[in-house]
Order: C-alpha cells, then structure tokens, then sequence
C-alpha cells in the first residue's frame, strides 16, 4: 500500500463512475489542450511542406458549411455545393498536428458537431445500441474522429455502416490516425489501409498525409520520468500543496490495472472527474494484452485532460512487456508510449 500522506489524497480504485449515452456524448468535444485550437494557431514545421499543405486542405475542406444561395424563384430547392468527397482522412505520425487540424475544423463546423476519439464513438454504441447511437448523431453537421482504429474488425466494420448512414444523410466526416514513426512502407500504407477498411466509405474521403517529428518529443527524449522511493512522499507533497483538496490520487499500479477492467473504457472520463495529478506505485511491465489495452485507453484520457503523472518502479513507457510493441496493436502503443513520456514531464 502506498505511504500515508495527507489524507487530501483519493484512490482511483475507489470510484465505480457511471455513465448515460447522453452524457457520454455531451463530452464529445476537443481535449481540453485544444480548446482554442484554430486554423491560424496551428505552426507548421516548415522542414515539412506536407504539414503546410495539409492546412490549407483542411481550411478549405471547412469552407464547405458556407451559405448556399437559393436560384430559381420561391418554388426552387436550395442549390446544392459541387459533388465531391464528404471526408477527410488525416494520415501522419504521432505529434504531427494532425488533432490540433482536427480540432480546428470542429471549431469551424456548426453545430450540431461532435469530437472524440474511436474508441469513444464505439463505446456510446456499445453503451446505446446501434439504432439509439445512429438516432442521436443524426443531424450532425461534423463527425470528428480522432485515432481512427483498423485493429478491430468488428468495429471497424460498424463504424464503417455508422459513418455511411451519417453521410448518406449529410453529415461530413474527418478522422486521423497514426502511422508509426520510421515506420517506411509500413506508414505509407496507413492511408490504403483506412481506405481499404472502410470499403463503401472511401470514395467519400480525401487523403491528405502529414510528415513531421512529434512534438512532443522534440525537446523530451529517453523515457518516462521515474521517481525514486526515497523521493516520492516529498515529490507527492509538493503536488499537493498547489493542487485542489481532494484533487491528487495515489494508486497501486497493478492494483489500478486490475480496477480498470471492472470499468467500461467509455466511463474513464469521469474516473478522472477533478483529479489534477496521479500517482503510480510500484509500475510494472504489463503482460496481459487485455491489460495493456485498457490501460492504453486510460493514458488516452488522462493525456486529454493533461494530468501529469508521478510513478516510481518501471518507467512507464517500458510497461508493454513482450512482443506487444512489434505486434498488431503496435500503433496504439507507440502513441501511448509517445503521451506517458509527455505526461510524466509535466
């Protein structure tokens, strides 16, 4: 059990949070990182022309929503805009912008919009049911996904029939997803693949690839920070201090793995409802894929409410043991690997 600090400090294995469908889109919107996120906040790196090119794509994509005048007298229908692709697919490696690209559209787009990753959108299915979940994104004018997975055929597969039922509809669709770093053909066939995947839907998107280095590890390089066991209580104190009363958790790491698989991913959100900063005691490597991949799932929220992480054992980015980094979820544990050397610097 963790040292007793403070007894301001909360357990995260102590929350059992629920979750509506209602609520669960309510909370379909950018991280809070890019809240102000806009198409002239977004710097390109100017070593990679792409990143440039893919603004201007993105900008212009958001043109779309621009009022349509009416030709033909009282009795005529609302002219139409030019045939063409209902999509865009954002294809490039970690930290490139393409969420921050993402994000401005959203901000762009009129309501009624929607914002999350595709995990989330999979989830509110699960959690409504097909027809409810089709029901309530009906009307959207923007699906944004982020982090559009391949790794799940039967997910694919439903968002795919979700995504077509939406456009057919009007509803335009973007979405991004990772291509791993030096990753050669491997990369360049991420967008094939999206296309490929989503089979009746890719004749609606237009591909736009984004080169670049992560930004989050330009300046960070090495691994996750690891605080020592001498030095935690104090490190954990000095958190306290500046945070809000009942704000820090401090949690056993195999004890915290073990309690996100008695919660659906969808409901990781409001596990981190006014959590300010985490503690992990005790970080070993995770051999489990089940494991691993909730707990993916939860890096991903945490890094979206920009929670700095303090741990002590293993760093954090050497918890996918094995071949997990070489396997079929590769993508989804570089990205993790890319947010916990982020959110432990914080």
């Amino acid at each position: 059990m963790a040292s007793s600090l403070p007894t301001t400090l909360v357990r995260l294995v102590d929350r059992a949070p629920s979750l509506s469908g209602a609520e669960m889109a309510a909370v379909l919107v950018p991280p809070r990182q890019f809240d102000g996120a806009s198409f002239d906040s977004y710097r390109p790196d100017p070593e990679y022309p792409s990143q440039t090119e893919a603004l201007e794509i993105v900008r212009t994509f958001s043109a779309s929503w621009a009022p349509v005048g009416r030709t033909g007298g009282f009795f005529s229908r609302q002219k139409r805009a030019a045939p063409g692709p209902t999509g865009i697919y954002l294809d490039g490696g970690f930290g490139v912008g393409k969420t921050h690209l993402l994000a401005a559209l959203w901000h762009a787009a009129p309501a009624p919009k929607y914002f999350g990753t595709f995990i989330e959108y999979t989830a509110i299915v699960g959690a409504m049911g097909y027809a409810a979940a089709l029901k309530l994104f009906t009307g959207a004018k923007l699906i944004a996904i982020d982090e559009f997975e391949l790794d799940d055929p039967g997910d694919t597969m439903m968002m795919t029939r979700l995504l077509g039922e939406l456009s057919a509809s009007g509803t335009r669709l973007a979405a991004t997803s990772n291509t791993p770093p030096n990753a050669l053909g491997e990369g360049r066939f991420a967008a094939a693949d999206f296309l490929r995947e989503i089979q009746s839907l890719s004749d609606r998107f237009d591909t736009v690839r984004i080169d670049g280095l992560d930004y989050r590890r330009r300046d960070i390089e090495g691994h996750a920070r690891v605080i020592g066991e001498a030095e935690i209580d104090d490190a954990v104190s000095a958190v306290i201090e500046k945070s809000s009363p009942g704000s820090v958790s401090r949690d056993d790491f195999s004890e915290l793995v073990s309690h996100l698989g008695t919660i659906h991913p969808s409901k990781f959100v409001k596990l981190l409802d006014g959590i300010e900063a985490i503690v992990l005691d005790r970080v070993v490597p995770l051999h489990s894929q089940t494991d691993a991949l909730r707990f993916v799932a939860f890096i991903d929220r945490v890094y979206d409410a920009q929670v700095p992480i303090l741990a002590t054992g293993s760093p954090l980015d050497e918890v996918f043991a094995g071949d997990m980094m070489s396997g079929g979820y590769r993508k989804k544990y570089l990205r993790s690997v890319s947010r916990l050397i982020a959110s432990t610097q914080a």
